[in-house]
């Protein structure tokens, strides 16, 4: 028997698969410590994290013979591809979020509560959270993964990332106020500081925001900011590869790169950024760009959750799962999505750590605990890689699709349409379909971007000491 799984009281132990686990003895823990939620005499599915994989799972189980438990320290999912668009005054934020409670809350088996997971208890099964302890029967992780720094703490303390609405907010608001603090400059050095953008990496969010921004620079900021001249707005996208989006086809990543130059965009290929200290970024290279607004889009690690052995951590933080996602050593803990490594030949470093392994994963899983309750073998789980796809901005992007066994390399104004057209389709209520639909009409046929407020947190940029700069660089 797994280390997760222990025999009911008076009970022989019971092979895993045959049903429902066993329930805890409440001595084990007071009641006391126990979180507030109903005991419905069903098996117990608690899903920690309500991204993309955790949704489809809770969804996958609607009907289903178990409680479904939700814990998230947020009360909303958040369709994470567009944050870039909300950090770009190009949607509001709730055309990409959907509360929890109003998304599933159809569905009588759902609870979900808001707290953060501190540990797991898998002997007892039970998890720790910051509003006190939940038993489960199964226990999912879906946590999600988060920006990675690769130790850098001067980075992580200077750079923006976009892993939430709070960062996308907090990246749109700073902007706004660094050019709004360049209209009250002379020197010439600092108002460039505060007007040029630093993206490191050439992943999809970082080709993506630099197109956004570029747009911005030709069509709105220049209306907003008479004062400014945005001649003087540079734009840079530091890549530690020799291609911009890796994993897509060579035709994707020559047509993004020759797009972005197009838009006026610079591009450093087989460059790092070795340092940042919030004014100047340096490179590998020798060269210094100076800027107050360096967004980090180069990697992300695992989030996981104290209480499970280290041997079935992996690095990049992510958990070994089998294919079923169970994670190693364990017969009642799954992990899916980004935290989860599913190793095979097909895909030796697990899969790719974006949308659709998630979902298709919370999708089976759901099925199989299904099957598991009825005593039936479960599925392996197996990847239909579907494509991939950027935009680069108005009427320019690149898409990869494998439709009926076929790849097919879209581009253009074509690609652009079907990337619009799978992002509305992908968000998860009607009213957001509508809401992003109609805003991109009007952006499309206004070539504006009306969501420019400064509501909310600032990134308070280091102070300059104007005789430190002389040496610096302006790029």
């Amino acid at each position: 028997m797994g280390s997760g799984m222990r025999p009911q009281r008076g009970a022989a132990p019971k092979e895993f698969g045959a049903g429902a686990p066993s329930r805890r003895p409440s001595h084990l823990y007071g009641m006391e410590g126990l979180t507030k939620i109903d005991d419905l005499g069903q098996p117990r599915v608690v899903i920690v994290g309500g991204g993309f994989g955790g949704l489809a799972l809770a969804q996958a189980l609607a009907g289903a013979p178990v409680q479904v438990v939700l814990i998230d320290k947020h009360n909303y999912y958040t369709f994470q591809p567009l944050l870039y668009q909300v950090a770009t005054a190009g949607l509001a934020p709730d055309a990409i979020v959907a509360p929890f409670r109003k998304t599933l809350g159809r569905q009588p088996n759902f609870y979900f509560r808001l707290a953060e997971v501190q540990s797991i208890d898998a002997t007892a099964q039970v998890v720790e959270t910051s509003i006190g302890l939940l038993r489960y029967d199964y226990l999912v992780l879906a946590t999600g993964a988060t920006a990675n720094y690769f130790g850098d703490a001067e980075m992580q303390r200077h750079a923006i990332a976009l892993k939430s609405v709070g960062d996308a907010l907090e990246l749109r608001n700073t902007v706004l106020a660094n050019f709004e603090q360049a209209l009250q400059m002379g020197d010439m050095e600092k108002i460039n500081s505060l007007l040029d953008f630093v993206i490191v990496g050439g992943g999809p969010t970082g080709v993506e925001m630099a197109g956004a921004l570029s747009e911005l620079r030709a069509h709105v900021f220049p209306k907003d900011y008479r004062e400014l001249d945005f001649k003087e707005m540079d734009i840079h996208v530091v890549q530690s590869g020799p291609v911009l989006l890796k994993g897509m086809s060579a035709e994707a990543s020559a047509q993004a790169l020759q797009d972005l130059r197009d838009l006026g965009v610079q591009v450093w290929l087989d460059a790092r950024v070795k340092s940042y200290d919030g004014y100047t970024a340096t490179l590998n290279t020798g060269q210094r760009l100076v800027t107050r607004t360096l967004i980090w889009a180069a990697g992300v690690t695992g989030a996981p959750v104290a209480g499970l052995a280290p041997a079935c951590l992996l690095p990049g933080n992510r958990y070994q799962v089998d294919d079923y996602n169970r994670v190693a050593g364990y017969d009642n803990v799954f992990a899916i999505g980004d935290i989860a490594a599913m190793k095979n030949l097909a895909y030796p470093e697990g899969h790719p750590q974006v949308a659709q392994p998630a979902i298709q994963q919370g999708n089976l899983l759901g099925n199989n605990l299904m099957r598991l309750l009825k005593g039936q073998p479960m599925k392996p789980f197996v990847y239909a890689d579907k494509g991939t796809m950027a935009t680069i901005g108005r009427n320019r992007a690149v898409a990869d699709i494998r439709l009926f066994g076929r790849e097919y390399h879209l581009r253009g104004f074509i690609a652009w349409l079907a990337w619009c057209f799978v992002h509305v389709m992908a968000l998860v209520n009607f009213r957001s379909r509508i809401a992003v639909a109609f805003t991109w009409a009007w952006n499309y046929w206004s070539q504006d971007k009306g969501l420019r407020y400064i509501i909310g947190r600032v990134r308070a940029a280091p102070a300059v000491d104007a005789g430190a700069t002389a040496d610096k660089a302006i790029v």
